[in-house]
């Protein structure tokens, strides 16, 4: 661990660490030793409703919202050239939606070969948000987050689907499932259809904007303890309207609800006040040293956490078996839970990653792909 003075002051620091602390829950529940055993708050919830690992996900959209604002405020405001940025947006888009596709093709075949995904989903969020901020307004964007949330909820529950019908919100009968089925060539993720489809991108764009206002309450003139009471006020009036919601919409991550959006944008905006509070305010920073540096290269060190996976599952040891299967036998059979044996070796896969994003950050190297 290392004390506050040795984190960068010339930014808020709470930011990196709610990134980076972010990136390593993705990380452990994307890395179980065994997907048969795993404790049920580090899975997804099976269709409506919510677990702690369907957090991580907007979460991380919701920081990237923030990130836009606080990222190209001073550009505009010093009369940067527009041009030059959407060149720039453009290209990072490009390069994150292609490493995630070739993220998906890693451990798989042309068989299984998927062109949504996580990083895909960024990427196109990421996009759409950036030229939202340098071409709009803050009030066109929040109209334009108000229109893709009720846009969606209004299409999911009118439009017509062929021999399902209309309003059917079941895994696989609805109209997101309908469209990704029509729309996406190649491998789905669920078979007929993905959670990271074509029609559900459009409400996760929405999580990106309640990002945005985030990042426009904190970039104010107010004093930093008004804007952690704002955050909070702002989190909580999100979330209650999300559960309200969740009465006739429910609150579901496989097709990206509205409700969903609200819900978990709520609690990701009172869960940076904290941080805000915490960090920026009271000045605790050692204990969040390795969310600081997870976040400060929080994309690459996603990347590193497939690659990094590969010696494990590919190479094979005794009886043909390899590593992490090794490892899961060895400690069930010593009598360990096999549900904490598969947390376990999460939790040491996400160390592992650990070093090299810190021997980055040691080097003050933060890659923007």
């Amino acid at each position: 661990m290392t004390d506050k003075k040795s984190i960068p002051q010339s930014r808020l620091i709470s930011l990196d660490a709610f990134r980076g602390f972010t990136i390593i829950g993705m990380i452990i529940v994307n890395t179980p030793g065994s997907w048969e055993y795993v404790f049920p708050p580090l899975k997804h919830a099976e269709w409506n409703g919510l677990t702690p690992t369907d957090l991580v996900f907007p979460f991380f959209l919701f920081i990237v919202g923030i990130s836009i604002v606080l990222a190209y405020s001073k550009r505009l405001k010093n009369n940067a050239p527009k041009s030059e940025m959407v060149n720039k947006i453009i290209r990072r888009s490009i390069i994150i939606f292609v490493f995630g596709i070739a993220l998906n093709l890693i451990g798989s075949n042309f068989e299984h070969f998927r062109i949504p995904g996580v990083l895909q989903r960024i990427a196109i969020v990421f996009l759409v948000c950036s030229l939202l901020f340098i071409f709009t307004k803050r009030r066109t964007q929040i109209w334009a987050g108000i229109l893709l949330l009720v846009g969606y909820y209004l299409l999911m529950m009118l439009v017509w689907v062929p021999d399902i019908g209309a309003g059917v919100l079941l895994p696989g009968k609805n109209l997101a499932a309908y469209i990704d089925s029509i729309t996406i060539p190649f491998y789905l993720y669920q078979g007929s259809w993905d959670p990271e489809g074509v029609l559900s991108t459009l409400p996760a764009i929405g999580t990106g904007i309640t990002g945005m206002m985030a990042g426009y309450i904190a970039l104010s003139e107010k004093k930093i303890e008004d804007k952690v009471v704002l955050l909070f006020v702002y989190g909580f009036f999100m979330t209650l309207v999300g559960e309200i919601w969740d009465w006739v919409f429910p609150i579901n991550k496989n097709i990206w609800t509205s409700s969903y959006v609200l819900y978990t944008s709520g609690l990701a905006s009172m869960t940076w006040a904290v941080l805000i509070w915490v960090m920026d305010i009271k000045g605790k920073m050692s204990w969040a040293y390795p969310g600081v540096v997870f976040g400060m290269n929080a994309i690459t060190a996603y990347v590193l956490s497939y690659i990094l996976q590969i010696p494990f599952t590919t190479i094979s040891m005794k009886n043909g078996e390899n590593l992490q299967t090794l490892y899961m036998k060895s400690l069930v059979n010593m009598g360990m839970l096999p549900e904490l044996a598969s947390m376990i070796w999460a939790v040491l896969f996400t160390s592992l990653c650990f070093i090299p994003v810190w021997y980055l950050y040691k080097r003050k190297v933060f890659l923007k792909i």
